[in-house]
């Protein structure tokens, strides 16, 4: 089976080829600033993203036949976790209905354009990062105005659950783990019997701080912030999202000079990681109180699960709970393609979109 897939990003476009398990390309297409045409314009972006993914293709001597094409999931209405088949009515909610802007709308949207003009083609996308799989109890945030919804990283956490449970030889639906992915956003997930039946929305402001995103602030001081005058709403948005976590505490978000700082003998910035470390810690054992016990083991993923003194810092706070796995990175390219490999191979349904 051959399978291509396509990961747009806000200053790249991630594209792999897979022929069954083995890739056959890995490539990041990186764009300049001012390249890109303004996302506001999809499909001109449609346009640019699709010309140079068909330019490094034929570059590579790889040609347009693929048995299927899997998208980044766009950010649709909550669905459940799973593949989707990209269908007229889902191509059309990402295209023209989506909950947020954001450059991942375009997998689907070039999964499903690209795969159209290739004879038995399918168009995939699997696990967005609006999966919402929440309880009934999780939804409750202290007011009906404001119901908690789930923004995640649910691709790389449930693939990173099947590589562990595949691992120890047993099925992610039997088991109850909590994911925490820390990236540019740190999400922390209970899943149990296959569902992440808590998160919080790591995108707008909940949970642990991150590199550069808040977490969770205190309301009422941040209520004064919004009122006193001095910021627009579009520029709290963009310093909760990018100017905050260690950014605003040490001045950058340069992991690896942090890191130096740190071995230098900078206590500002060793204070910093390690709240940064409390406050995700404190959140990973604050849900097994969801399931009541301890779960069968913790795993620890995304780009900062690179960094030793984390991951360290994580384990001594939380291995008397689970057993701590720790899997750096975050391979989406691969998640992808093993999606699409099991709904080829017929291991895996295709959920239905309604």
């Amino acid at each position: 089976m051959k399978i291509l897939t396509i990961n747009p990003g806000d200053s790249s476009t991630k594209i792999s080829v897979f022929e069954d398990e083995t890739p056959l390309l890995l490539k990041s297409l990186q764009h300049s600033v001012g390249e890109l045409p303004d996302f506001s314009d999809t499909k001109a972006q449609y346009v640019f993203r699709k010309r140079i993914i068909e330019e490094s293709l034929s570059e590579a001597g790889i040609p347009m036949q693929f048995d299927a094409i899997i998208g980044r999931g766009g950010l649709v209405k909550p669905i459940q976790g799973g593949v989707y088949e990209v269908t007229d009515k889902l191509y059309d909610d990402v295209l023209n209905h989506a909950m947020r802007q954001h450059p991942c709308n375009l997998g689907t949207i070039l999964a499903y354009e690209m795969a159209k003009d290739i004879k038995g083609c399918r168009a995939l996308m699997a696990d967005p990062g609006i999966v919402d799989e929440l309880g009934p109890l999780a939804r409750y945030s202290g007011t009906p105005l404001l119901p908690r919804i789930a923004f995640w990283h649910a691709l790389n956490q449930k693939a990173i659950s099947r590589e562990y449970a595949k691992s120890i030889g047993r099925r992610y639906e039997d088991l109850r783990l909590i994911v925490c992915h820390m990236g540019s956003g740190i999400s922390v997930a209970v899943h149990v019997n296959g569902k992440a039946i808590d998160v919080n929305n790591a995108l707008d402001g909940e949970g642990s701080f991150s590199v550069k995103r808040s977490g969770t602030l205190p309301v009422s001081q941040l209520i004064h912030l919004c009122f006193s005058g001095k910021y627009t709403e579009e520029q709290l948005q963009n310093y909760i999202m990018r100017e905050c976590g260690l950014t605003a505490y040490v001045g950058h978000s340069d992991m690896p000079k942090i890191m130096q700082q740190i071995n230098d003998g900078d206590l500002k910035a060793k204070e910093a990681v390690d709240a940064m470390i409390y406050q995700t810690a404190k959140n990973i054992a604050a849900l097994t109180a969801v399931i009541a016990g301890k779960p069968d083991a913790i795993l620890i993923t995304g780009g900062l699960a690179h960094v030793k003194y984390i991951t360290d810092g994580l384990e001594s706070r939380l291995s008397w709970l689970a057993p701590v796995h720790i899997f750096p990175g975050e391979d989406e390219q691969r998640a992808l393609a093993l999606n699409a490999l099991a709904v080829l191979r017929g291991e895996r349904q295709t959920q239905p979109y309604e």
